[in-house]
């Protein structure tokens, strides 16, 4: 089988069509590149120059071959750029985890970010509630997680993302809603309230049972649901009240009015990220400065 050396030889020739500017251009002497030449041909079955009257043309087997050696060399040169990227962390694939309410906003920066930084690393996007996550990241099978704190395991490294408010969903005719103040906490007692599931969405359930307790404020519990789209479904419906992410703002929900509560910690939602200590993925660390840099330009705290 013919090898690099004899094709790229072949090349020079046909660009040049003088075996003398061939080999200087290559650095060689003309009879071992005549002899390159001759092996090719030899290998092939066919000519692929006409060597007459102190000329050099190609053959036309020649001229479909230079097309196909020519894009053959370019994809070595290709595969080889992009092996030396892969330990640079300038290519390769990053499984990337997050929550539901994360795809709201701050993912969507992420990856913009990413596509416009590192272009030839491959993310593969997994939506999972926390718990999940954190099973995931232990188990290697995926590389970075966007979590709802805290991450219990001595093998995860942890950093702080971003906070936002906590706003009240409200039914458009509510009369919270109708209101011109903002509802304080204590305005949600005794009010029939759709809360978060305290198996599916722990994290929210806990944010809101420490708010409503601090404030000495009892809500009337009258579903339990997992995801944000869910409640505000049920919110609309009139069902009850509810407290949501900020990031819920992009859902659009017609018939829900969202506003400000007042007396709460501003930001009381929080987001991390998290993967595990020692993992040798090479494009990594790339998105992890990525991750930083989009997490400082969104960070109002």
């Amino acid at each position: 089988m013919f090898t690099f050396d004899q094709l790229e030889t072949f090349v020079a020739v046909a660009e040049e069509l003088h075996f003398g500017r061939a080999a200087d251009r290559l650095s060689m002497t003309q009879p071992p590149l005549s002899r390159r030449i001759k092996l090719l041909e030899d290998e092939l079955g066919v000519r692929l120059f006409d060597r007459a009257h102190r000329s050099v043309k190609l053959t036309p087997a020649g001229r479909v071959f230079l097309a196909d050696v020519r894009q053959l060399l370019h994809l070595s040169h290709e595969a080889a750029l992009s092996a030396r990227r892969v330990p640079r962390g300038e290519s390769g694939v990053v499984t990337l985890g997050f929550t539901a309410t994360t795809a709201y906003s701050f993912l969507e920066h992420v990856l913009t970010a990413a596509n416009a930084r590192l272009p030839r690393v491959d993310l593969v996007l997994r939506e999972m509630v926390t718990s999940t996550q954190l099973e995931a990241l232990l188990a290697g099978s995926m590389d970075l997680g966007m979590i709802r704190p805290p991450a219990i395991g001595a093998d995860l490294v942890t950093m702080p993302l971003t906070r936002e408010p906590l706003l009240a969903a409200l039914p458009r005719r509510h009369p919270l809603a109708v209101r011109a103040a903002d509802p304080t906490v204590h305005d949600f007692d005794g009010q029939p309230f759709v809360m978060y599931s305290p198996a599916e969405a722990r994290y929210f359930y806990e944010v809101l049972v420490s708010i409503f307790r601090g404030a000495e404020s009892t809500p009337d519990y009258v579903q339990y649901l997992g995801q944000v789209h869910s409640i505000l479904a049920l919110v609309k419906a009139g069902i009850g009240v509810a407290l949501v992410p900020a990031a819920a703002t992009a859902l659009h929900y017609d018939g829900v009015v969202l506003r400000p509560v007042r007396g709460i910690d501003p930001r009381p939602v929080k987001l991390d990220l998290a993967w595990r200590r020692g993992n040798d993925n090479p494009a990594l660390d790339g998105l992890l400065s990525v991750i930083r840099e989009v997490a400082e330009d969104q960070r109002p705290w």
